[in-house]
């Protein structure tokens, strides 16, 4: 417990936290102290429209004619966004919606998705996103669990609406060529159409949205985020250099935090986003080079992708105008740092997070020089540190310990009324680490994925960041399963680089010459792509439930 004397020093340094926060805000050009009438406007706009309609709002009165979004049917500008989400939140009203119901969007990122988002911060709706990821039974009981109203949804999906009440309001955000749209659906085009793009009066209340967590130990959760706050958006540009009214390309899927949040900053500094329905690699370099795209914002698995393009074909597209690459949703690998690092330069920035905490730490490309693979420092605002088992403290260096979080922006627990465990103010963020001796914090691993094998303790993570150092290795997981002898023997399973052939024996002989012997492989499964869930994290489940053929 901390004592008061604790207490009251914390009061004071979260006191010039937020003084320092406010100045990141000023530097990084988020709020202008020469205009301060149009920072005061945008904060009174987040109060009642939430995050989505309000970072459309302000770059419009900034900068209504430059181009919002580019996606694979064209562009919208600013103004367009604006006034068309305008009219789509007509359209939504009169098809029922009110402020405080609950509607859910299932659509890839495009701007059909952009102008769903703003249109039901427009009208007060609550905002649930959707995994595209999401099978029929999961996204039923999501849809039941969030008391969702509405549907706004891309056509490929139309499938998954079977599990729906048949009378529940659907609307299309975007149709795919030669797909027909089905009886009684609408599409956003109609409703843009038919309605009004004059400003709407503001809704009786914020609706707010709900991010899901990436559910790879169960049914997703959903954590709920409200009306804008300063601290998230300070945690977020802190330690990441936004470029200001240039290009952004966001390949990871904005229904997750990072291309939320990294879409709305960008809309903040009135920058063009670039996105794209469906990762390719190549395109990507392609994009970034038509674009002349600043930032690319992308998860390790994508990024592993077009680095194992190779330098005859990232040699063909100019990538001179990227200055950086933020990576998140999974683990970034020393290996991978280091490859990626050559290929593209120093431009790699680690964001380390969480759906419930927003952005926990972010290793800047001179973090990542001394230490490949770290998650870096926690931003203004944010403080991480280490517990044990038993809650006490763990201040040295190199030892893993359970990684707690305290935020500026903290966590209001999740719709279904469950919460992160807490000590102290610090909330878990359900990972072990450590810090190294410069201050860097590695993560090591879920703490539910320590496999405990013959008494002792192994993290997964280590025996897979060193299997990927082998060229002939593209992808690699370990998973403990049951074992009479030892409780839990270790099972790698390796994806194999394109035209390699590794043997099993090899595999085992490389992590026995290189770690201790508890933490050698009893047995070595070849598979052409592990499962990953749309963020690039590792199904672990599935890979512990996977049957060997007799």
């Amino acid at each position: 417990m901390t004592s008061v004397l604790e207490q009251l020093q914390r009061k004071v340094i979260h006191t010039v936290e937020a003084v320092r926060g406010v100045n990141v805000l000023r530097e990084r050009g988020i709020i202008d102290p020469g205009n301060l009438l149009e920072t005061v406007r945008t904060a009174k706009e987040g109060s009642v429209l939430g995050t989505q309609a309000t970072a459309v709002r302000h770059a419009t009165r900034l900068w209504p004619d430059r181009t919002a979004v580019i996606d694979e049917r064209g562009s919208l500008t600013y103004r367009q966004l604006d006034d068309q989400s305008n009219a789509l939140a007509r359209g939504l009203q009169g098809m029922g919606i009110t402020p405080g119901t609950v509607i859910a969007i299932l659509a890839r990122d495009h701007h059909g998705l952009l102008l769903a988002m703003a249109a039901a911060g427009k009208a007060g709706a609550r905002v649930a996103l959707m995994n595209t990821g999401f099978a029929k039974p999961q996204f039923a009981q999501v849809c039941e669990r969030e008391k969702v109203k509405a549907v706004l949804h891309d056509s490929e999906f139309v499938g998954l609406l079977d599990a729906l009440p048949a009378a529940l309001p659907r609307v299309l955000t975007w149709v795919d060529d030669g797909h027909e749209i089905p009886s009684g659906a609408s599409t956003i085009e109609q409703f843009i159409e038919s309605n009004a793009t004059t400003e709407l009066p503001f809704p009786e209340k914020v609706g707010g949205f709900v991010i899901l967590t990436s559910g790879t130990t169960g049914l997703p959760k959903g954590a709920p985020r409200g009306k804008i706050s300063p601290m998230a958006t300070i945690q977020v540009v802190d330690r990441i250099p936004f470029p200001r009214q240039g290009t952004a390309m966001i390949v990871s899927p904005i229904f997750h935090s990072t291309g939320q949040a990294t879409w709305l900053v960008a809309a903040a500094l009135g920058n063009t986003v670039v996105t794209t329905r469906r990762f390719d690699a190549e395109d990507t370099l392609r994009k970034i080079a038509e674009h002349r795209v600043e930032m690319l914002v992308a998860v390790p698995t994508m990024l592993h992708r077009m680095v194992e393009l190779g330098p005859e074909i990232r040699a063909k597209y100019d990538l001179s105008s990227l200055k950086s690459i933020v990576l998140a949703g999974s683990a970034l690998s020393p290996e991978l740092t280091i490859r990626a690092t050559e290929a593209f330069g120093h431009v790699l920035h680690n964001l380390y997070g969480s759906t419930e905490c927003a952005v926990a730490t972010v290793a800047q490309p001179q973090d990542l020089a001394i230490a490949p693979g770290t998650a870096g420092r926690a931003p203004v605002t944010c403080e991480v540190v280490l517990f044990d088992d038993d809650g006490r403290r763990v201040h040295d260096k190199h030892v893993t310990g359970r990684i707690f979080i305290r935020s500026g922006a903290p966590f209001e627990g999740y719709t279904d009324g469950r919460h992160k465990q807490i000590i102290d103010g610090y909330m878990s963020s359900g990972d072990v680490g450590h810090f190294d001796e410069h201050g860097l914090l590695f993560v090591d691993g879920r703490d539910d994925d320590m496999i405990v094998s013959g008494g002792e303790n192994v993290f997964p993570q280590e025996v897979e960041n060193l299997l990927l150092e082998r060229p002939d290795v593209f992808d690699a997981a370990v998973v403990g399963v049951d074992d009479v002898e030892f409780g839990k023997r270790l099972r790698a399973f390796v994806v194999p680089e394109p035209g390699a052939t590794p043997e099993a024996e090899e595999i085992k002989a490389y992590v026995k010459g290189n770690l201790a012997r508890y933490k050698v492989p009893r047995e070595v499964i070849f598979l052409d792509e592990l499962p990953r869930n749309t963020t690039g994290k590792l199904l672990r489940r599935e890979l512990v439930e996977y049957r060997i053929a007799e």
